[in-house]
């Protein structure tokens, strides 16, 4: 591997360096590639060159050969790099079939692509590849085709390969994503754009979130709703009588999910959400997760320093008691925490309020004023904090939708 290669194969998290892994379109696309040197040249190898879209050349271990006449099958195992995938590890294989029918007129190579076992299908519309198809991604297709047909050139082949994907652990480790949510089943998707696996990469998962409002858009629906987790889902169901898998859950990617609805457009948005997550709309906060920015102390010191101001007016020692307050906010490590303060002296509902305006107005901003947006906020303590919007209408029409059943 060169140095640029080699480089290229690293990111770095802060100051960490993490090792980028390869995808499974990149091992689908190694394993043909070994099979069909193999099958139309007679030779075995143990180790595939491939070069992945990112412009990285790879060397892969080729494992589990088995050769017949005019059919070979290998496998290239999964690594994740240091993303903690469920698939790392895994054998994604290739079966190349070499048919009977030659084009030697036309000089030219047929690659037919067929998904196996462990190799989901698309049920549902709105993903990448149309319903009833293999969940074999566009840039993967494209790559098992050219590994295929560089193999038959060198080789002086001209006719029909036939390449068919498996992954014989697929079907388990599926569970254990988010293919089933998606409507993919009975296996794995060959994923991939760039050929490598950037470790927790942040593209990937708004990639998925975005699939999954692409899904609600196909499906007929009129008002997106966003959770950012499990909490969201539960008080979604328990308190607002909506069934959890209509919402899309956006993690910690509030802003990014927002801007990906203008894109599709919706032009209405319910957003249910845990006060820890959603007060930090409040300062523009749209990445929610801690380490992008807490700030949760900074935004409730900031509107009670704004009614203390207002207070001071008329009553410069009730300010002060106010102001007082802020080192005990300063210990608070929970909302709850805060909320418990604010309790004592009154002035829960007040703080709340203003709190709401400022993420009304964040709101409008981020949309650019192109969706009607709805929030809820509650704490699973306290139950409903606040809410701003036509949060009742928004809610009527998902429940609406959900009565006449799914297109």
């Amino acid at each position: 591997m060169s140095r640029s290669d080699e480089m290229r194969r690293y990111s770095y998290q802060g100051t960490k360096k993490l090792r980028k892994g390869y995808t499974t379109g990149t091992c689908a696309a190694a394993a043909a590639k070994a099979a069909a040197w193999m099958v139309l040249s007679g030779e075995e190898i143990r180790e595939v060159k491939l070069t992945v879209p990112a412009k990285v050349t790879l060397f892969l271990e080729v494992e589990e050969i088995r050769r017949e006449k005019d059919v070979v099958f290998c496998a290239v195992r999964k690594d994740a790099g240091d993303d903690p995938d469920v698939t790392h590890g895994i054998l994604v294989c290739a079966e190349v079939r070499k048919e009977t029918k030659s084009h030697a007129k036309l000089r030219e190579v047929q690659v037919r692509l067929k998904g196996g076992e462990g190799v989901g299908r698309v049920t549902k519309p709105g993903l990448e590849q149309p319903v009833g198809e293999y969940a074999i991604n566009r840039t993967p297709r494209m790559m098992i085709a050219e590994a295929v047909k560089e193999m038959a050139e060198e080789q002086g082949f001209f006719g029909t390969l036939t390449v068919t994907i498996s992954i014989p652990e697929g079907r388990e480790t599926a569970k254990k994503t988010m293919n089933p949510r998606l409507g993919i089943v009975d296996g794995l998707s060959i994923l991939g754009t760039t050929g490598l696996v950037e470790p927790m990469s942040e593209q990937a998962l708004t990639r998925t979130i975005e699939l999954e409002m692409n899904m609600r858009k196909e499906d007929g629906a009129t008002v997106l709703c966003l959770v950012p987790g499990n909490y969201g889902s539960e008080f979604l169901e328990e308190k607002l009588g909506i069934r959890p898998e209509y919402a899309v859950k956006c993690s910690n990617y509030v802003g990014d999910a927002l801007d990906m609805a203008v894109v599709l457009g919706f032009q209405k948005v319910l957003l249910v959400g845990h006060i820890g997550k959603f007060v930090k709309l409040a300062a523009g906060i749209w990445n929610t997760h801690s380490r992008i920015a807490d700030g949760r102390v900074e935004i409730f010191l900031s509107v009670l320093a704004e009614l203390a101001w207002e207070r001071g007016k008329r009553d410069p020692e009730g300010a002060l008691d106010l102001l007082s307050l802020v080192p005990e906010f300063r210990e608070s490590v929970t909302t709850d925490e805060m909320l418990s303060i604010l309790e004592r002296i009154g002035m829960r509902e007040s703080i709340l309020e203003r709190m709401m305006e400022r993420i009304t107005w964040n709101l409008g901003q981020r949309t650019r004023g192109q969706i009607e947006t709805g929030l809820v906020m509650f704490s699973r303590e306290r139950g409903l904090l606040g809410q701003t919007g036509p949060v009742e209408e928004l809610i009527g029409e998902i429940q609406t939708k959900e009565k006449g059943g799914w297109r």
